[in-house]
């Protein structure tokens, strides 16, 4: 309603609906009221209930590209497509529906019109349901005489939670190709019985009926078969659910086994044929032989039967069932070895016991009708073709031969062993052994099979978990296979021996037979490499990985899983989980890196795993890896896998649009007396759409200086300054602006000779990139001078620079002095620095005009001290030095001159000292250290020994001299 001609308008099936687990599935689209090519396209998707709001693609008419990766696979196999019913009518095909296919379908096309104007999309409801229909009828094989009744019986049930209608029916298979199958009776979803076409008079007739017996039970009636009759007969259930469109829909089919059924006329045929239990005999076994006669009202007619060896009668049976044995036979019917009776009126039985090689040769049995069991003269005869009987002697040589066609496999592969039996004369029982080489002399029992063909498994073999089912067959007379479905591990190699027994006549005989078979770890050999065309993409390229998985063993057949890991560059921590593909193909996402779902497309060929990136962002950028697992073939995926391998690590580098930012770099100068100044940094070029950060810097005048952040603004104007300018006092003289889209500005408030140096700026362009902002490049400014000019004459100092050296503890002097005459009526102000290690000059002591002094580092306050202002001389003493005096330092004198007494005092000539380099000497610890390092003392301790001579002489020549008196 509210529709124009004209509008277009597009239509989905009603929901919701509800449809079987497994079954195919079919949704109907069509648009009208549209503009444009008669042959319109549809997109199709789906919104899971576990994120309702977010859309997932699934299929397109126009673009192959379009399902997400956990359709991908699907679509391509096409076990989901679109099937064109006219141009603007298409049918979705889900040809086997699975759980996670439950949730909102959006049927979308593309427009076409020359505006936007109506519907352009629809949607509608698919719920999954389980398939719990079920219907079983016991398998027969009945041959009926035309004219006899027959009656089938039918289970079937259903627990479907919605309301639904059942519908059960009776079909007949005939011919060979079995394609065709003619409906007898069905009982319909609306509780009518519908025959037929070719049962239709029939069932008016009551000759045909279907009756319900209980919930569950429908049986099917025949009163009289008929040769047309005759086929395979089956039941089919079929479940019916009503549609939100009021039109009902089958949701599931189930049949049932079929019984055959055989007609024969009643006519006058006579067929006869002779079966034995076992044709090929050796000595002392038992022969029965049984003659069957086929005839239509079997139970009311008189057959005689006589049985023949090699054209010679043995023995007749009369139409009253007297048995008459011919020539020798009657001996050893008496004897017991030999019997003849009438089980039915259809089958006749001749036994031999204990034959011999007499006994060898061909069997036959006449079968001749009588009108009357008196007669003497039958209506018809019919005599069996002939069985070939052969007997062979006791002690007959039996040989055995053991082959594989397993003798190499892996973890998890099945092993087929094949024993054959040739020239045994009576029953044989069989056994299997493995002999594990790692138990030299050790057997262990696998499975035996006894002469009645009974089966029985050996104790480590019965758990059907482990292998699997083993199967022990006899495929013939002679030829036994043994089949463990799943090797356990490599101790299932070895050695598997036969062993075959034969018995007759209270004896027996074995021959063994062995065949060795190796098995291998699935671990060894795997192996994965990751690879990439491409290692550099750009900005919104697309690239895909491809994991290869390599093993000495094949793989296709075998469950295998493959994880996908991404390490973010630079590092974040451990790599995180992109996807992971489970063997039975579900896709489960990692939650770190939300934003490869929708640009990821996974796929798989043979062993190669791949990962397709559409439009890399920078956020794409860093390491992948692939993780595989595999399991053991014919074992479900569960618990720990049988072989893993991790790849090598591919990195992929994602290149950001090329900057375009061009920064002024030519070097200027900036002079000034005092007050405020501004240094300016230009861009020449840079794009409409960036956005820029400035860093401020300041190069001291000392040569080997390291740059100093004064302050950065990010391209969202947030302020950082460095550490040498992060006082309130510089936060508040220094000063980023942007005073135009191109030019940015240092603000230097009450600029003082402190602040001498040279300045430039470093310019990053900004670009907001799909997920964030990403900086494309920087641009570095020329230099620019910071100088300090004066309207009077310089001062004279000396600009030499100085070394001295002082011990810690003690006092050093550093010099400052005037150089000639100041001019009259001026004062003389001095400010002595101290470069920091990073470059940056800080004041120490400030001697005002007016004679005041300010010490800007309180702490320092007792330890400065100037020599003689009054003179001239500047020089400062450092008392008690420490060792982070230790540095460069210099001072500063300007010439001031007072106009008035009111007035303040004017700047009239400056000049700047040279630097004088300070070095600390630690303090003395020994004796003789002070010794060493006083020149005084340590002459005398020189010339000690020599005054000490001369002493001992003079002592020597004053006792000579008294001696002599």
């Amino acid at each position: 309603t509210g529709l124009t001609t004209g509008q277009r308008v597009v239509t989905v099936q009603k929901g919701p609906l509800y449809r079987v687990k497994g079954s195919h599935v079919t949704l109907w689209c069509k648009v009208s009221g549209y503009q444009g090519p008669a042959e319109q396209n549809f997109q199709w998707s789906i919104y899971l209930p576990s994120a309702p709001e977010r859309e997932v693609q699934i299929v397109s008419t126009m673009d192959p590209s379009f399902p997400y990766a956990i359709y991908t696979q699907r679509v391509r196999s096409r076990g989901i497509f679109v099937e064109r019913l006219q141009g603007d009518a298409v049918l979705l095909h889900i040809t086997e529906l699975q759980d996670r296919d439950a949730g909102q379908y959006e049927c979308h096309t593309p427009n076409t019109d020359e505006r936007y104007f109506g519907s352009y999309s629809a949607k509608t409801n698919l719920s999954v349901i389980p398939d719990t229909l079920s219907a079983s009828m016991a398998p027969q094989a009945l041959t009926l005489t035309e004219g006899d009744a027959v009656e089938l019986t039918c289970e079937v049930s259903k627990s479907t939670a919605q309301h639904t209608h059942l519908s059960v029916g009776w079909y007949l298979l005939q011919g060979a190709g079995e394609r065709h199958a003619k409906e007898v009776l069905t009982l319909s979803k609306d509780f009518i019985l519908k025959p037929g076409p070719s049962y239709e008079q029939r069932f008016l007739e009551g000759d045909v009926r279907l009756s319900k017996v209980g919930n569950t039970t429908y049986k099917l009636f025949i009163g009289g078969v008929k040769p047309s009759d005759q086929g395979q007969l089956y039941c089919e259930a079929a479940e019916w659910i009503e549609d939100p469109d009021e039109t009902w829909k089958d949701i599931s089919h189930k049949e049932t086994e079929r019984t055959s059924l055989a007609v024969v006329s009643q006519g006058r045929d006579l067929s006869v044929d002779i079966a034995a239990a076992e044709s090929s005999l050796s000595e002392g076994d038992t022969l029965q032989l049984n003659c069957l006669v086929g005839a239509q009202k079997r139970s009311s007619r008189h057959f005689k039967v006589i049985w023949l060896f090699d054209s010679v009668e043995v023995a007749r049976v009369d139409p009253h069932g007297v048995l008459i044995w011919k020539g020798d036979y009657e001996e050893r019917a008496k004897l017991g070895l030999l019997r003849a009776f009438k089980p039915s009126n259809t089958v006749y039985v001749l036994i031999i016991y204990e034959v011999g090689l007499k006994d060898k040769g061909t069997y036959q049995c006449s079968v001749s009708e009588m009108k009357t069991p008196g007669d003497l003269h039958s209506i018809q005869t019919n005599v069996s073709s002939g069985i070939q009987v052969n007997v062979k002697p006791i002690g007959h040589h039996m040989h055995l031969s053991v082959s594989t066609s397993t003798p190499r496999v892996r973890v998890g592969d099945p092993l087929s062993l094949r024993c054959e039996v040739q020239g045994a004369s009576g029953p044989v029982s069989l056994r299997w052994w493995h002999l594990p080489p790692q138990h030299p002399g050790h057997r262990v029992l696998v499975a035996t099979m006894e002469r009645d063909g009974t089966l029985s498994l050996g104790s480590a073999y019965q758990d059907g978990r482990a292998r699997g089912s083993l199967r022990l067959e006899k495929e013939s007379s002679g030829t036994f296979t043994l089949v463990i479905p799943s090797t356990l591990d490599e101790d299932d190699g070895g050695q598997y021996r036969c062993e075959a027994t034969q018995w007759a006549r209270g004896r027996n005989w074995t021959e063994k037979g062995e065949a060795a078979v190796t098995v291998s770890s699935m671990g060894l050999g795997l192996h994965a490499t990751l690879r990439s065309r491409i290692a550099t993409v750009r900005y919104r390229q697309s690239f895909e990985l491809v994991c290869q998985v390599n093993a000495s063993y094949t793989l296709e057949e075998m469950p295998a899983s493959v994880r996908w890991l991404f390490q973010p560059s630079p590092p974040t921590g451990p790599s995180h989980e992109l996807v992971r593909v489970f063997p039975s193909g579900s896709v489960v996402w990692g939650r770190t890196q939300p934003h490869f779902q929708g640009k990821a497309q996974l796929g798989k060929d043979g062993t190669s795993f791949r990962l397709h990136i559409h439009g890399a962002l920078p956020a794409n950028e860093g390491t992948y890896q692939c993780e595989v697992e595999v399991w053991r073939r014919n074992v479900l995926p569960r618990g720990q896998p049988a072989a893993s391998t991790e790849s090598n690590a591919v990195g992929i580098k994602v290149v950001l649009p090329e900057s375009k930012l061009q920064v002024a770099a030519t070097d200027s100068s900036v002079e000034i007396a005092s007050g405020n100044t501004a240094i300016e940094c230009r861009i020449v070029f840079a794009p409409n759409n960036s956005q820029f950060a400035v860093t401020w810097y300041l190069l001291p005048p000392l040569a080997a200086a390291t740059p100093l952040q004064i302050v950065r603004a990010s391209y969202s104007s947030i302020l950082e300054y460095g550490s040498e300018f992060s006082s309130p006092a510089q936060k508040s003289r220094f000063l980023s602006q942007r005073v135009s889209s191109n030019i940015f500005q240092l603000q230097i408030l009450s600029a003082n000779h402190g602040d001498w140096g040279r300045y430039y700026c470093v310019v990053e362009e900004w670009l907001w990139l799909v997920d964030g902002w990403y900086k494309l490049g920087e641009g570095t400014s020329g230099r620019t001078t910071l100088k300090f000019k004066l309207p009077g004459e310089q001062l004279q100092m000396e600009e030499t620079n100085h070394s001295t050296s002082a011990r810690e503890g003690e006092e050093a002097t550093l010099p400052c002095r005037l150089q000639g005459a100041r001019l009259p009526g001026t004062q003389l102000s001095a400010t002595w620095f101290q470069v920091q290690g990073s470059g940056r000059a800080s004041a120490l002591l400030t001697l005002r005009p007016d004679g005041t002094v300010e010490y800007p580092q309180e702490r320092l306050a007792g330890r400065l001290y100037l020599r003689r202002p009054s003179a001239g001389d500047f020089s400062l003493t450092l008392s008690s030095v420490e060792r982070g005096d230790a540095g460069a330092y210099y001072c500063q004198l300007q010439e001031w001159q007072q106009q008035s007494k009111e007035k303040d005092w004017a700047l009239r000539a400056s000049a700047r000292s040279g630097y004088t380099q300070l070095t600390t000497i630690p303090p003395e610890s020994t004796v003789l250290s002070r010794i060493c390092s006083s020149p005084s003392l340590l002459n005398f301790i020189l010339y000690l020994p020599l005054v000490l001579i001369l002493l001992l002489a003079l002592a020597v020549f004053c006792w000579c001299c008294k001696f002599r008196k």
